[in-house]
C-alpha cells in the first residue's frame, strides 16, 4: 500500500520554537525556585503543557494544588505566546517548503498533528495556515503524544485511512504515538535515533520522496 497522506508535527518538524519553550520554563522554574536544565527541557519534547509542568514539579519539595498548576501553566503559555510573537517565514525549517510542494505536485494529503494547543498562531506567524488539507492539535484532542489520539484525528479529517498515513516526527513521543496508530513513523532531527522509526532523518533537506510514498520500501 503505497502513503496518501503525510502528517507533519509542528514544533521541531515544521518550525522549532524549543527555545521559546525552554525559556519560558525557566522564567517559570527561577520564579518557583526549582531547578530546571536544558537536559530537564528534553524531557518535555512532545508531551503536553501539563504533563511538562508535572516534570518539572516533580524536582520541587513543595505540594502545588491543581489550582496553582493550572496558574503556573497559564503563566508559562503566557510568557511562551510573548516569545512567539518573534516567529516569521524565516523561521520555517529547511526542506519544509520543498518536502510541501512536492507532496503536494503529487496529490498527497497533507495534515498537522500537534499536541501544542497554540498550533493555530504559531502557522499564522509562519505563513502556512493555509497549506494544510486539515490540522489536529492540542485544541481538539483530550490525550497528548504518546496517544495516538491527535495523528488518528489527522487521518480522519483527511478521509484517509491510518495505515496509509506517514508520520513526520522529531520526538520519541510522537514517534510512539504513530506506531500506536498503526501509521509509518519518519524520525527527524532528535528522533533520528528511535529505534522504532521507519525512516530516520537529520532533517528533511535530503528526504527521499519516493521511498517516503512507497509503502514497501520504507523499513519497518
Amino acid at each position: 500500500m503505497n502513503i496518501s497522506a503525510v502528517i507533519f508535527d509542528l514544533d521541531g518538524v515544521i518550525v522549532s520554537t524549543d527555545e521559546y519553550h525552554y525559556q519560558a520554563w525557566k522564567q517559570i522554574s527561577d520564579q518557583e525556585n526549582i531547578y530546571f536544565d536544558r537536559k530537564i527541557n528534553e524531557r518535555l519534547r512532545g508531551v503536553s503543557r501539563m504533563e511538562s509542568l508535572d516534570i518539572i514539579l516533580s524536582h520541587s519539595d513543595k505540594a502545588y494544588s491543581e489550582n496553582e498548576k493550572l496558574q503556573l501553566a497559564q503563566r508559562k503559555n503566557e510568557i511562551y505566546c510573548e516569545l512567539l510573537n518573534k516567529l516569521s517565514p524565516n523561521d520555517i525549517l529547511p526542506g519544509v517548503i520543498n518536502l510541501l510542494i512536492s507532496l503536494k505536485a503529487r496529490d498527497i494529503k497533507i495534515a498537522i498533528g500537534s499536541s501544542s494547543k497554540n498550533t493555530p498562531f504559531i502557522l499564522e506567524q509562519i505563513g502556512l495556515t493555509s497549506n494544510f488539507d486539515a490540522i489536529a492539535d492540542g485544541n481538539s484532542i483530550k490525550n497528548s503524544k504518546p496517544d495516538p489520539e491527535v495523528f488518528l484525528l489527522a487521518a480522519q479529517m483527511l478521509g484517509i485511512q491510518p495505515e496509509a498515513c506517514a508520520v513526520i516526527e522529531d520526538a520519541q513521543a510522537g514517534i510512539d504515538a504513530a506506531k500506536a496508530a498503526g501509521m509509518k513513523a519518519v524520525g527527524v532531527g532528535s528522533a533520528v535515533n528511535c529505534v522504532n522509526a521507519d525512516m530516520k532523518l537529520i532533517d528533511l533537506t535530503n528526504i527521499e520522496i519516493e521511498k517516503l510514498l512507497e509503502f514497501n520500501m520504507i523499513r519497518s
